[in-house]
């Protein structure tokens, strides 16, 4: 989807169409704190982009408006788009509200075009809900997202097998997946630029220089990504997390949130229809320390938030004062089975007779 929360605002407010638009909380409003969900492409002129510190995108465009995320609309029109996948193929695999691969090799249409196929797909989203969206289509995931990237906003790219290499070869090094700001400055050392850079390198060099993210490089620079398009993962967590400002400064306020949060994940887990033997709590303090801790039990946890919320408080009561104050709390379920699945005690060791 083409910056997807920006757009839904922009339909909803039409007047925002032609404005700056950032999508955060208002950093004046929050001592600076904030960052950047996304943008719409008017922001974007100035250098405003997602995962910025909000703070920073006012300083670059000053008359910004901002707009606090309201993630659950987010999420209704995000179901919607989903849908609408589905009538297409089931073999689809979410990476956010606005972004999924979907596998059309053998699609309920029957379209053996994919160029077809993808405008059909743009125009029914564009009817059912007014957002646009950029598609690429590929033979892998790797160079269907770069496609996808490549003419947005209301873009449709295909990439064929015979003209990856000449597309990987001019792509900035900036562009592969995965390759974010703390690897760029380190690229450009090594005078890796683009695609035509990176492949001249041996694999056991990349490796060398990029740990196993280097075997990654060489191989999506030569157009191999054999993953498939995973529609069944099983989950491997349900957790709640709320940051708070100002923050938490007594054990109160803080037993109140951990109370608030069991609840959260009383109602999720029960929608996943799973239950877990770990509970998790994190704890992010004033001063950014964040530390994580744990408890798990033989059983499963019965999924009753006051049986969660009591076991994150014997947690906390483990945990450093909070004389920083607490910026960020969170409970999270592991462990998981389906709720048909349970232990089954055999009473071996309760049987008089267990050795006659």
């Amino acid at each position: 989807m083409d910056a997807f929360y920006a757009s839904i605002e922009q339909r909803d407010t039409p007047t925002f169409k032609t404005l700056p638009l950032v999508i955060a909380k208002d950093p004046r409003k929050t001592g600076g704190r904030g960052v950047v969900t996304t943008a719409n492409y008017v922001a974007r002129q100035s250098g405003v982009h997602s995962a910025m510190p909000a703070q920073q995108a006012l300083k670059l465009c000053p008359d910004a408006i901002f707009k606090t995320p309201n993630f659950p609309h987010y999420r209704e029109i995000s179901d919607q788009i989903h849908d609408i996948f589905h009538q297409y193929t089931d073999i689809v695999e979410t990476v956010a509200f606005d972004e999924a691969y979907l596998d059309v090799t053998h699609n309920k249409q029957k379209i053996m075009d994919p160029v077809i196929l993808a405008t059909q797909l743009q125009s029914q989203i564009w009817q059912a809900t007014h957002l646009t969206c950029s598609i690429g289509v590929s033979y892998s995931k790797f160079l269907a997202k770069e496609a996808s990237d490549y003419r947005k906003p209301v873009g449709i790219t295909i990439i064929h097998a015979e003209d990856a290499h000449d597309f990987l070869m001019d792509l900035p090094i900036e562009r592969f997946r995965g390759v974010g700001s703390k690897t760029v400055p380190k690229m450009h050392e090594l005078k890796i630029t683009t695609g035509a850079d990176l492949i001249k390198w041996r694999e056991m060099d990349l490796i060398a220089q990029f740990g196993r993210f280097g075997e990654v490089l060489f191989q999506r620079v030569r157009g191999i990504d054999e993953r498939p398009v995973e529609y069944q993962r099983d989950r491997k967590s349900v957790g709640k997390e709320r940051t708070y400002w100002p923050f938490l400064t007594t054990m109160g306020e803080v037993d109140n949130q951990l109370n608030r949060l069991a609840k959260l994940v009383q109602q999720a887990i029960k929608k996943q229809q799973v239950h877990g033997r770990t509970l998790v709590l994190k704890v992010r303090y004033g001063d950014f320390k964040t530390l994580t801790k744990r408890v798990t039990q033989p059983d499963f946890i019965e999924n009753d938030a006051a049986v969660y919320a009591q076991l994150a408080t014997e947690i906390m009561a483990k945990m450093p004062a909070i004389t920083q104050g607490v910026r960020l709390l969170g409970i999270t379920l592991t462990g998981l089975a389906p709720i048909d699945f349970e232990n089954i005690k055999l009473p071996l060791f309760d049987r008089p007779d267990r050795f006659e």
